[in-house]
């Protein structure tokens, strides 16, 4: 959900995407864990962008599923929560359209490292179920505690 909603932050310059994104980390992770989590996400996000050589789609906010692009996001923080160093570099590369990934790997590495420092760890195989069209991208769906 950070995701979309940093994104949609910077495409449109309304302050209330980035609102959404932190209620739903604060709401989640309580204050202290979601401030790093969600300075992460907004440089992960922001590497994304600089990196990109065309547009990142997204869903709005709220809306239940996830679109390609949400998608192969949350596969590269899962990656590299998992230490898959090919995947991430094929995730970052398939995202981005764009040779340039590293500081996308770099900015992935720290903010997956953020949320596993606050027990959201992603599931590979729930990944591969949202990749799959199976998962619904609810809450629990994905991320799980440790």
């Amino acid at each position: 959900m950070g995701f979309r909603c940093w994104l949609a932050g910077y495409d449109t310059g309304y302050i209330a995407c980035w609102e959404n994104g932190w209620n739903e980390y604060n709401r989640i992770l309580g204050p202290s864990r979601a401030k790093r989590a969600v300075t992460e996400l907004a440089c992960w996000v922001r590497a994304v962008r600089s990196s990109a050589s065309r547009k990142i789609e997204y869903y709005p906010f709220g809306c239940s599923g996830f679109c390609p692009d949400e998608c192969m996001a949350i596969s590269l923080i899962a990656a590299s929560q998992n230490h898959r160093c090919p995947a991430m570099q094929a995730c970052a590369l398939a995202l981005t359209g764009s040779d340039l990934v590293d500081p996308v790997i770099d900015a992935a590495n720290a903010f997956a490292d953020a949320l596993q420092e606050a027990d959201q760890c992603l599931s590979q195989e729930a990944v591969a179920a949202l990749v799959a069209g199976k998962a619904s991208g609810r809450e629990g769906g994905i991320a799980g505690r440790r």
